[in-house]
C-alpha cells in the first residue's frame, strides 16, 4: 500500500495551510489535492507556497469531483454545508473523510450518517490527543460525582471564530452528559442574562469568550459543596489538530465504512 493520497478542503485557510505542512512531515501521507470555495482569491495558487513549504505543484481549485478522483481521503475543516456535500462525494468514491468542521446541525449529522454507510467518516469537534483524553476524564468524573456537583464549561477562542459554543466545548459537554447518563440537549444551558433564577440541578452550563488570536482554551468545572475541580486544556498551536486529522485519515484507511469519533482513533472508546 503506497502513501495515502489526501485532499485538503479549505486549503487556503489557517487550518488548511497547517495541514499542508503536517502532511509533508508525515510518513505514509502525501498531498494529492487542494480545494477552496468558488470565488476564493487563492484559486490557482500553489498550496505549498501558501503554506510556506515552497512550490509543491498542487494548485488550489474549486472542483471537488475532479480533485477527489484518485484520492484516498479528504481532510475537511471547512463549513457545515461543504462538509456534508463532501461526505456525499466520499461515499460515492468509497474513501476516508475526516471532518473537523464545527457548527453541524442535526440535519447535517443525518446526512453524515447516511454517507457513512459507504465511507469511513471520522468526525470530531476536536482532533487533538489532549482534548480527547480530557473528554474521557470528564465522562469518568461526571459518572463518579453526584448531582451535588454542578458542571460548567468555559471556552475562549480567537475573535474570528463564528460558532459558539465551540465544537470542543460541545464534545466535552457530551462527555459530561454521557457520564451522568443524561441528554445534553435536555440539560444544556447556553446563555444567562437578567433574572435567571437559581441553577437547576443537573444542568450543564456553557460560557463563551471571544477575542484576540487565542487558538483555544477550555475549562470544565465541577463545583460541589465546599470544593471545586477544574480541568483545563490550552491549545498553543493549530498543528495539534492537523496532526490528529492526518492520524485519523491513516487510521481510517483500513477500517470498514462507518461514522467514527477521534476517541475511536485513539483507542479511548468504551
Amino acid at each position: 500500500m503506497g502513501d495515502m493520497r489526501l485532499v485538503i478542503a479549505g486549503a487556503a485557510g489557517r487550518m488548511g495551510r497547517v495541514l499542508v505542512q503536517i502532511i509533508r512531515q508525515t510518513p505514509g501521507a502525501m498531498l494529492y489535492g487542494a480545494l477552496e470555495s468558488p470565488g476564493s482569491i487563492a484559486l490557482g495558487q500553489d498550496a505549498g507556497i501558501l503554506a510556506g513549504c515552497g512550490p509543491l505543484g498542487t494548485l488550489i481549485n474549486a472542483d471537488p469531483l475532479e480533485t477527489i478522483a484518485g484520492a484516498d481521503g479528504i481532510l475537511d475543516f471547512s463549513s457545515p454545508q461543504a462538509s456534508v456535500d463532501l461526505a456525499d462525494l466520499a461515499a460515492q468514491a468509497r474513501i476516508v473523510h475526516v471532518i473537523g468542521t464545527t457548527g453541524l446541525s442535526p440535519e447535517h449529522m443525518t446526512r453524515l450518517e447516511a454517507a457513512a454507510r459507504h465511507a469511513v467518516i471520522v468526525r470530531s469537534g476536536n482532533m487533538s490527543l489532549g482534548v480527547n483524553a480530557l473528554a474521557a476524564l470528564v465522562a469518568k468524573i461526571a459518572h463518579t460525582l453526584g448531582a451535588d456537583f454542578d458542571i460548567e464549561i468555559v471556552e475562549m477562542h480567537h475573535r474570528m471564530k463564528v460558532d459558539a459554543p465551540s465544537g470542543t466545548a460541545l464534545l466535552l459537554g457530551e462527555a459530561a452528559a454521557k457520564g451522568r447518563g443524561i441528554s445534553l440537549g435536555d440539560h444544556s444551558v447556553r446563555a444567562r442574562d437578567g433574572h435567571t433564577g437559581v441553577r437547576n440541578i443537573g444542568d450543564i452550563g456553557f460560557a463563551c469568550v471571544r477575542g484576540g488570536t487565542t487558538v483555544g482554551e477550555h475549562k470544565v468545572i465541577f463545583a460541589g459543596p465546599g470544593e471545586r475541580i477544574e480541568l483545563t486544556h490550552v491549545a498553543e498551536d493549530r498543528s495539534i489538530f492537523a496532526r490528529g486529522a492526518v492520524q485519523a485519515a491513516l487510521w481510517g484507511r483500513t477500517r470498514k465504512p462507518g461514522l467514527y469519533a477521534m476517541a475511536d482513533v485513539l483507542g479511548l472508546g468504551d
